[in-house]
């Protein structure tokens, strides 16, 4: 339960007044969320390594978090996330993230975040109000492939681990000060009543049909990495 609540509060965040990105229908951010794990899990050169994986407690997923030349800072996207539960992963919630800064990337016009919470205290606080990435839990760009880095080992105790990737390619664009809250107007639409992050994430509340196709994608995504990797 404490490892899923860790989740919730990050999305309740109060935002911080940036630019806003396109926003996609809930159904066409469902759709383009499973796409993009998809795409980076294809290569080893960009794929979440599988040790990763099977430490998740929540995955979530930010197609097209931002567009423009140059991005620095000042930008939004919205997203989807689901928890690790005793009965699988979670009904999904609905999420902007906005603020930070992201580093600085030339000729970017769009690139896919994919946030990995490895830690129960993390989960934790994504239930609460007023959290910020790197003020009040830790964040850093996650190791890809198969072959991970001599600072691997400090990185598995991180509590978020972020992937960003732009047309396919892999551009750890860091993502520290960005807050997260939930996306009303999606969880409103896809739910047709009111439910909270914290009964989604802990999987209180039934996978509803139109989402899927993207539970399946993460749960088939953890799976198979995690096997594949067990198996060498």
């Amino acid at each position: 339960m404490r490892k899923i609540m860790l989740f919730a509060a990050v999305l309740s965040l109060t935002s911080l007044g940036w630019a806003e990105a396109k926003s996609l229908a809930p159904t066409e951010r469902l759709a383009a969320a499973s796409k993009v794990l998809g795409r980076i899990m294809a290569s080893p050169a960009t794929s979440i390594p599988g040790e990763i994986l099977s430490r998740a407690k929540c995955i979530a997923v930010v197609p097209s978090m931002f567009e423009g030349g140059l991005v620095v800072g000042a930008e939004s996207g919205h997203g989807v996330a689901t928890c690790r539960t005793a009965k699988g992963w979670s009904a999904p919630v609905f999420f902007t993230v906005k603020g930070g800064s992201f580093g600085l990337q030339i000729g970017v016009e769009g690139v896919d975040l994919v946030m990995i919470f490895q830690k129960d205290e993390g989960m934790a606080r994504l239930l609460s109000s007023n959290v910020e990435v790197g003020a009040d839990f830790s964040s850093s760009i996650g190791p890809i492939g198969g072959d991970f880095s001599e600072d691997t080992d400090s990185k598995l105790h991180t509590e978020i681990l972020t992937y960003s990737y732009a047309r396919g390619a892999y551009v750890g664009v860091t993502i520290t000060g960005a807050s997260v809250r939930r996306d009303d107007d999606a969880m409103q639409a896809v739910y047709g009543r009111n439910v909270t992050t914290s009964s989604a994430l802990l999987g209180e509340v039934a996978v509803p049909k139109a989402t899927l196709a993207f539970v399946s994608a993460v749960r088939d995504t953890t799976a198979k990495r995690s096997g594949s990797e067990a198996a060498k």
